[in-house]
């Protein structure tokens, strides 16, 4: 049974999904990461969607205002377990879907060079690479990417 659960940042089962996510991106990012980690706090996020297969959480993501009218998607991550079965997609459509009843009109995110899956799952969803924005804009391993809702 699959199942997208709609929470916040206190849930425990999206605590424990960014521990592992931290974990990835700590390899990922390499000597980068401590500098993206301190824009992935976790605290107060209003808009998380967390995935359950069979009652077990496998995935989640979250968003949180960056304008007026535009939120940035965070904290994408599907425990590798898991992947390739469409969770991550179902993830960040439910995550626009929200974005949208709430009355934002775009969503941006920051992936990483590092992170071609991502890329390759963002340009599926309709996602077009912009330039880096603030705090990314020096940061040449960051890819950001935008998409109209």
């Amino acid at each position: 049974m699959i199942t997208l659960k709609r929470t916040n940042s206190d849930n425990t089962d999206f605590k424990n999904l960014v521990v592992l996510l931290d974990k990835d991106l700590a390899i990922t990012d390499g000597e980068d990461h401590a500098f993206y980690n301190q824009f992935n706090k976790t605290d107060k996020i209003k808009h998380v969607i967390v995935f359950y297969e069979n009652d077990t959480a496998v995935g989640c993501g979250a968003f949180r205002e960056k304008e007026i009218d535009t939120v940035e998607i965070k904290r994408m991550f599907v425990h590798p377990d898991h992947r390739k079965k469409g969770f991550a997609s179902a993830i960040l459509k439910e995550l626009e879907i929200w974005a949208k009843e709430i009355g934002y009109a775009y969503t941006i995110l920051e992936t990483g060079k590092n992170q071609p899956e991502a890329i390759n799952l963002y340009q599926k969803q309709e996602y077009t690479i912009i330039p880096n924005y603030p705090p990314y804009e020096a940061m040449e391993n960051s890819v950001c990417m935008k998409k109209t809702l």
